[in-house]
């Protein structure tokens, strides 16, 4: 019970790191809506991985990790901005936020950055969103909790029909939306399973083993290479946890 407290506080850590400011200054007036802040890519260049986005013009950007890591960043007159991580030996996991005047607001999801240049937005109960390789047709993430409930995420053409097959049987159907992304739910048994999301006769093919993950020991993520890809078990704000793999 002890251990599972510890790890509930790193998580809510990830939520409240990113927003602290520099000066301490308070959460300020909340009325109207400030819309969070977004990561669209991820790139490695020069062996650093760099992450770019938008927020709200002249924002300032942060991403804070529990371990006390804090990067923090100025987005321009049109809310562009481009923050370059040090480098790191391992994956690492970030809590996004910005700071408008005396306003903060805090982005849903964790942004995890691996040191190959993997990187996803990991969302609690639904698919990663990958954010390397944004334009490449692929299942770009499986999540899921060891206990049935899988998630297949990726791109596909815009708007395409999707079919999904788990060992060869169809399992469900799902559509691509404008931008071409798609984020498809489905009941899975655990064990090895192969995936096939289909359209206009291209399949996309992935096997993965659907283990439950032992209980996370130290810290809110675990990382290791599976030969389906990157695998990582991380832990939701709710408590429980959920893996994701990245095919590399």
């Amino acid at each position: 019970m002890q251990r599972s407290r510890v790890h509930l506080a790193l998580v809510l850590l990830l939520a409240t790191a990113a927003c602290r400011g520099g000066d301490g200054a308070s959460e300020g007036d909340a009325s109207g809506y400030l819309a969070p802040p977004v990561v669209a890519e991820a790139r490695l260049e020069g062996g650093q991985a760099q992450l770019a986005g938008e927020a709200a013009p002249r924002a300032e950007v942060r991403l804070a990790s529990p371990t006390g890591e804090a990067l923090q960043v100025k987005a321009d007159a049109e809310g562009r901005w481009r923050i370059v991580l040090p480098p790191a030996g391992r994956p690492r996991i970030f809590g996004l936020s910005m700071r408008v005047g005396e306003r903060r607001t805090q982005a849903p999801g964790y942004v995890v950055v691996a040191p190959n240049g993997q990187a996803a937005l990991l969302r609690a109960g639904v698919g990663a969103q990958r954010l390397d390789q944004p334009s490449r047709l692929r299942i770009g993430a499986v999540d899921f909790d060891g206990q049935g409930a899988t998630v297949l995420s990726g791109r596909a053409p815009p708007n395409a029909l999707l079919a999904v097959r788990v060992d060869g049987r169809h399992a469900t159907d799902g559509r691509a939306d404008e931008e071409g992304r798609y984020s498809i739910a489905l009941p899975t048994p655990a064990g090895r399973r192969r995936f096939e999301v289909v359209s206009d006769g291209v399949a996309q093919t992935l096997e993965v083993d659907l283990a439950r993950a032992p209980p996370l020991a130290e810290g809110p993520l675990r990382s290791q290479f599976s030969p389906s890809g990157l695998q990582l078990d991380w832990l939701t704000p709710g408590g429980g946890v959920q893996s994701t793999i990245l095919p590399g």
